[in-house]
């Protein structure tokens, strides 16, 4: 009986072990490897639609890991970076933290709360739009989904009804819109670029992100504590990121500029498909890669 006791409790205790050891490797590759995330929004369509779900590539870019407790309770934490096997580059679909998650004032981590966007601009590029079209540093290259840009380079300001038209970084003077943009440089690590006010207005919370000092906007100059901010000399990577469907993306245009921190890793394909309104497999959609 006593042989019969610790046979059961060896067996309960591997049993045990192997499930453990099965938790903490699923955990480790989803922070590390891979990760699942199901499709929500109109924001990337035609490329991925709602009930498409996807798997990211966190190797690429180099996988992070961070004090989750200290996120959870709102803390500022360090972000550390593995190295990755590529760059980011522009027209990767890029899932990425999102750094409003309570309100548009300030920069915060939520690890529970991300989006999924396509990188328009790399750190170092002047972004524009001109009419609709997405372009960097004058160069031709097709930026996102190009029928989507024609499709609102076609519309005037009457016709976008329901479409939020004004844009980043929300100021008369400046007057960007979705449709007239920029130029707008983005910010590479080791950059120090002059601040005056337009420069004051697109680069503030990104400031107050990397110093963590609130600035104050006064007489159209920054202010830390009782100084002129004239200079910054900045500490990160910047990117620009765009919803495919232009017409209905909450992205760059209206938030602003991504650092590198916040960026989880590259879409790799759609591992499911399902039709939100029927339940039913989009077969079609299975394993398709994401580009």
């Amino acid at each position: 009986m006593k042989q019969r006791i610790v046979k059961i409790l060896k067996i309960s205790f591997d049993i045990f072990f192997y499930l453990l050891m099965i938790g903490v490797g699923y955990f480790l590759l989803r922070i590390f490897v891979v990760d699942s995330y199901k499709i929500p929004t109109h924001s990337m369509m035609p490329t991925l639609i709602p009930g498409d779900n996807i798997l990211v590539n966190k190797l690429a870019y180099g996988p992070r890991w961070y004090d989750i407790f200290e996120v959870a309770t709102g803390k500022r934490t360090n972000i550390n970076r593995l190295p990755g096997y590529q760059n980011i580059q522009r027209n990767d679909v890029v899932v990425f933290n999102n750094p409003y998650p309570n309100n548009n004032q300030q920069i915060q981590m939520e690890f529970a709360k991300f989006y999924l966007k396509r990188c328009i601009a790399l750190p170092g590029d002047t972004l524009y739009i001109k009419e609709g079209f997405y372009s960097v540093n004058h160069l031709p290259d097709t930026l996102g989904y190009y029928p989507a840009q024609q499709q609102l380079h076609s519309l005037s300001r009457e016709q976008l009804k329901g479409v939020e038209y004004e844009a980043f970084p929300w100021d008369s003077i400046v007057g960007w819109t979705i449709k007239d943009f920029g130029g707008l440089y983005l910010p590479k690590k080791g950059d120090m670029l002059t601040l005056h006010r337009t420069e004051s207005l697109l680069y503030k919370k990104l400031i107050e992100w990397e110093t963590e000092c609130p600035l104050r906007w006064e007489r159209d100059t920054l202010w830390q504590d009782q100084t002129p901010l004239t200079h910054y000399t900045f500490k990160h990577n910047y990117y620009f990121m765009a919803g495919d469907n232009v017409l209905n993306s909450r992205d760059s245009r209206y938030i602003g500029l991504i650092p590198d921190e916040y960026i989880a890793g590259k879409v790799w394909f759609i591992w499911k498909a399902v039709n939100l309104n029927t339940n039913e497999f989009r077969w079609e959609r299975f394993l398709k890669v994401v580009r």
